[in-house]
């Protein structure tokens, strides 16, 4: 017990001093999980909308296939783009292996299902009498189809925030395509892991407990919009 207050009190010392360690490991994560999720975003809120707002054959396949990816494990998207950024892959020439723009490439793999899958849960909710409304008031399609891109705007940005937190908590595709060099693609999630194996817990507790204020933080932002789309 002596030994987890230690740690808990030296860690929360560690966080409240800003130690530079610390605050480079936290930066270097935000940054390629913002980036991540931002890239993912613009793709996937747009593919989500084109399969959520149209009626085409073979929808429900597509959807389905969405919604396995969404179970897709991380070492299973380092080991796919690794074998394409190593220096025997096919992207080998742009030596982006063990670089934060490769950890960013696997993660925005990891989460266009997500946003996509999310973006068009968001669009099946809304009502079908919008589009109609629209329709009648003489509306285009493209008119239409901005009605009700506005009224699903909070299940998306819900969408983006759901992602967010997915990335900016795995281990897998940090750890395998990053390679955890420190001060250059150590996440907190490497570092901890790395921390623990060298039995020195202080940093670890720390970068704990920032991620868990940045998990609570999503979480609550999540929380909100969620609530605004039910209204």
């Amino acid at each position: 017990m002596d030994f987890f207050v230690d740690s808990l009190f030296s860690a929360l010392r560690l966080v409240f001093a800003a130690d530079p360690e610390l605050m480079g490991i936290v930066g270097l994560s935000l940054r390629v999980s913002l980036s991540a999720t931002f890239i993912a975003g613009s793709l996937g809120i747009p593919l989500g909308f084109v399969i959520g707002f149209n009626q085409f054959r073979g929808k429900r396949v597509v959807i389905t296939l969405l919604n396995t990816l969404l179970a897709l494990p991380t070492v299973v998207i380092g080991l796919m783009v690794y074998t394409m950024i190593s220096r025997r892959g096919v992207l080998g020439a742009l030596n982006l292996l063990y670089t934060p723009s490769a950890i960013i490439i696997g993660q925005v793999i990891l989460i266009i299902p997500v946003i996509t899958a999310l973006t068009i849960a968001a669009l099946s909710r809304i009502d079908e009498r919008y589009r109609r409304t629209a329709l009648t008031l003489g509306a285009d399609q493209f008119q239409t189809a901005l009605v009700v891109l506005r009224e699903a705007r909070f299940g998306i940005v819900a969408a983006a925030v759901a992602a967010f937190g997915r990335v900016i908590s795995e281990i897998g595709i940090s750890m395998m395509l990053g390679g955890n060099a420190r001060g250059f693609t150590r996440t907190m999630t490497t570092a901890m892991a790395l921390e623990y194996d060298k039995g020195e817990f202080v940093l670890a507790v720390g970068l704990g407990i920032v991620l868990l204020t940045i998990s609570l933080g999503m979480n609550t932002l999540l929380n909100y919009f969620q609530g605004r789309y039910a209204e």
